[in-house]
């Protein structure tokens, strides 16, 4: 049992600030209020608040559960004890008997941060809604109060920057609500304990009012929460406000932070699902105080479109590409997303196919399709589990700052006949001490994403210019260019051949001189075999299901095994093939890549020869090749730009 103190002032006139006491359903506290009888008043008011959460009705603040899962009740016995788990990339921490709010076990910031999410508090609601066990009720109360003591706002600059940094700030001021809701209907909940969550709560959502972030998706989430929190708690006098500036701040926020095309400026699929949840959430919060209509007409439209663009760079098991600090979710995690966007927008047919499974709806009418304004570009040929899918990232740089955003223009995912066959590397951790951040890094690297470099280093711009992008032929290109280096612009052309393979083309252009790389990753079980003298590398799974990628240039290219490492969580990494072909950059001439990334059946090899026509001429961006594949041959004859 905790032995933190918890000392509560006395009630008095002062103790009801934060209240409108002219609140429909607050009449018999007025009463007491205005007669002086303010420890009444606060009976009263404890009693409004009971009978309040034992008639709410809105799904986004119901806590009644079913039987907590082993994990949630292993989180809030650790709790009792004051063993925190932060961070989920981390096991426990003990805080100590008098909880150490400043204790940084690891220098992950994230650690540090998330400690001031309390993520734990909701875990012992769950259990004492479904056990009655008191010990929960009480432990909270007192490390509420604890942590409201010992993290004032103005402590110290350091604490600040962890305690109030304004994400977390929010991240309590919705998770209490469902948290209070919870525990406020225990005995031992008392009138004198209401009034000192009730202060705390208010100076939190608040104090989001004036310090939003400044751009990104921490505004989106501050905006969201704080609406929230006016629209759960419009007991308080600033609940107005909280809902009027998170209105207008989404409102503006949703047409800056989201390209034309529907896609997050981030950049990162698995921000722009974040984005897309706190634009509803905000959306929803509104509509239960009747206020949706202050959002413009365009919102919601904004919100649909953003779900068509996420469902366009959807695998068919509903991954999505690693791009930009993203990771891979369980697909019942992802169902239950689409099925909670479905209710917002019940007469999308595409939106009903992907949370139904493929049981309901339609899936979009169109196959390949470009997010042009995001540089997102899909090759598709079906949406069921045997498709051919290639994701390709050629994107405008992110927001300043661009924290989310790495350098890696030209990297693509892979999707043939139920596997990925090339998952991007992912990220690994965000941010912390020059240890964490060295892990960082390496994810971040362009040399360890699917894209050209010069002497392996990193690309120094990320600004794609769309040369082409025919999605509907017989070769359907993509062509873009990428400033990627002083000197040196790196061209990609990649082509889908009949709906089952693909020819990638990187030439580099410029005075740069050094060694160019074009590099490509494979899954972590692919268990490839190298052939270095006829560049060419191919997986070799027992299933019969194969990629075979290979270098048909005819000058000084040669291959080269790399270290890979991939990430499909946080601190949780795999190593993973990676190579790259290689050959030098002299000054003043375009040097070119020409490699094909054959899906093949069984474990025969196809055989593959090239052959340059006539009327081929990179320099002026024609393609003219015959490829004999297993002995037929296959001209390709295209203009790679328009």
């Amino acid at each position: 049992m905790c032995a933190i103190a918890s000392a509560q002032a006395a009630t008095d006139k002062a103790s009801f600030d934060m209240l409108d006491l002219n609140h429909p359903g607050l009449e018999q506290v007025r009463r007491e209020f205005d007669a002086e009888n303010y420890e009444s008043a606060a009976d009263e008011l404890l009693r409004y608040f009971k009978k309040k959460s034992l008639e709410k009705s809105s799904d986004s603040a119901k806590v009644v559960t079913p039987t907590p899962s082993k994990a949630t009740i292993e989180v809030a016995e650790n709790a009792l004890r004051h063993h925190f788990r932060p961070h989920k990339g981390y096991g426990y921490f003990d805080y100590g008997q008098d909880i150490d709010w400043q204790m940084w076990p690891i220098k992950d910031n994230e650690v540090r941060w998330q400690l001031h999410r309390v993520k734990w508090w909701a875990a012992m609601a769950q259990v004492y809604s479904n056990t009655r066990d008191e010990r929960y009720a009480k432990e909270w109360m007192l490390q509420f109060s604890d942590w409201s003591k010992k993290n004032p706002l103005g402590l110290s600059k350091e604490n600040d920057t962890y305690a109030w940094r304004p994400l977390e700030v929010s991240d309590r001021v919705e998770s209490l609500v469902a948290t209070f809701n919870t525990f406020v209907t225990s005995p031992n909940f008392t009138p004198n304990f209401l009034l000192s969550f009730l202060q705390s709560y208010s100076e939190q959502a608040y104090y989001l009012h004036s310090n939003y972030a400044e751009l990104g998706n921490h505004r989106l989430f501050e905006a969201q929460r704080a609406l929230y929190a006016g629209a759960e708690f419009p007991e308080l006098k600033k609940a107005p406000a909280l809902r009027k500036r998170g209105i207008e701040v989404l409102s503006a926020e949703i047409m800056k932070q989201v390209y034309p095309d529907g896609v997050h400026f981030e950049l990162s699929p698995g921000y722009h699902a974040a984005s897309i949840d706190i634009f509803l959430n905000a959306y929803r919060a509104a509509q239960r105080t009747g206020i949706e209509k202050e959002f413009p007409d365009s919102y919601r439209k904004t919100v649909e479109k953003m779900v068509m663009a996420y469902i366009n760079f959807t695998f068919p098991d509903y991954t999505q590409p690693m791009f930009g600090d993203s990771w891979w979710h369980e697909k019942r995690v992802q169902v239950n997303q689409f099925s909670t966007w479905l209710k917002a927008f019940p007469d999308n047919e595409a939106l009903r196919y992907f949370a139904s499974e493929g049981k309901d709806g339609k899936p979009p009418a169109y196959l390949s399709k470009g997010l042009n304004n995001a540089g997102f570009y899909t090759f598709r040929t079906g949406w069921h589990p045997n498709s051919t899918v290639m994701v390709v990232k050629a994107s405008p740089p992110g927001p300043a700052g661009g924290f989310h955003a790495h350098p890696d223009n030209g990297t693509f995912e892979l999707w043939i006949n139920g596997r990925n066959f090339t998952p991007d590397s992912g990220a690994y951790v965000y941010s912390g001490d020059a240890e964490i951040m060295k892990l960082r890094s390496w994810y971040r690297q362009s040399r360890v994403h699917s894209t050209l470099t010069l002497d392996d280093k990193d690309m120094q711009i990320t600004q794609s210019a769309l040369a082409k992008w025919n999605p509907t032929s017989d070769i359907q290109t993509l062509t873009y260019t990428n400033p990627s280096y002083a000197n040196l612009n790196h061209q990609r052309t990649i082509l889908l051949i009949d709906n089952a393979y693909f020819l990638v083309i990187d030439r580099a252009i410029g005075k740069a001189t050094g060694k160019l790389g074009t590099h490509f990753v494979l899954r972590e079980d692919s268990k490839p075999a190298f052939d270095l003298r006829a560049n060419l590398v191919h997986t070799q799974y027992s299933d019969g299901n194969n990629l075979l990628v290979k270098n048909i240039d005819e000058d000084g290219t040669w291959l080269r095994e790399e270290d890979g490492k991939v990430s499909y969580k946080y601190r949780e990494e795999f190593s993973r093939p990676a190579f790259v072909f290689e050959k030098a950059k002299a000054r003043g001439k375009s040097q070119s890549f020409i490699t094909i990334m054959l899906p093949y059946s069984g474990s025969q090899v196809p055989s593959i020869r090239a052959t340059r026509n006539p009327g081929h001429d990179l320099d002026n961006d024609r393609l003219d090749l015959t490829l004999n594949i297993d002995g037929k041959d296959r001209r390709l004859q295209t203009q790679l730009t328009q």
